[in-house]
């Protein structure tokens, strides 16, 4: 243990220490010497490992929530992501759809064209001109002279 009322410091604060009164020298020396104490059994006490399981619990802990927090936004991000893919998906089919419909309507009008010229063709008949008929007759009386 170390000796009371000894001061071991700069000169100037010995000369300080010096200049006190007796009683509080030895009030501050055994309240120094009391220090001394309380930290050498402080430091000489048994220490139980019971902190570092709490603090590893608690990262423990705290690492499970942080995992479980990643799980989950992943599987939120990842149901998003295939909503986007399916609308995306069916809006590309959509549109390839519209495509075929424009194609075929395109199809059936050209079909149409042509199967109404064949019929206008089939059903029409030259319509003769004014004159026709007099022609005709003058070619007639010509060739029987």
């Amino acid at each position: 243990m170390k000796e009371t009322g000894k001061f071991n410091g700069t000169a100037h604060e010995q000369e300080s220490w010096q200049e006190l009164d007796p009683e509080v020298r030895q009030a501050l020396s055994d309240f120094r010497s009391s220090v001394h104490a309380w930290g050498d059994a402080m430091l000489s006490r048994p220490r139980s490992a019971h902190a570092a399981v709490v603090v590893r619990r608690t990262w423990r802990l705290a690492a499970g929530w942080a995992m479980a927090a990643v799980l989950v936004a992943g599987a939120v991000s990842g149901g998003v992501y295939e909503h986007h893919q399916r609308v995306e998906q069916a809006r590309i089919a959509a549109e390839h759809e519209a495509a075929h419909q424009r194609e075929l309507a395109a199809q059936r009008a050209q079909q149409e064209e042509e199967l109404l010229a064949r019929v206008d063709s089939a059903v029409s008949r030259e319509v003769p001109s004014a004159l026709e008929p007099l022609a005709s007759l003058m070619t007639d009386d010509v060739s029987s002279k």
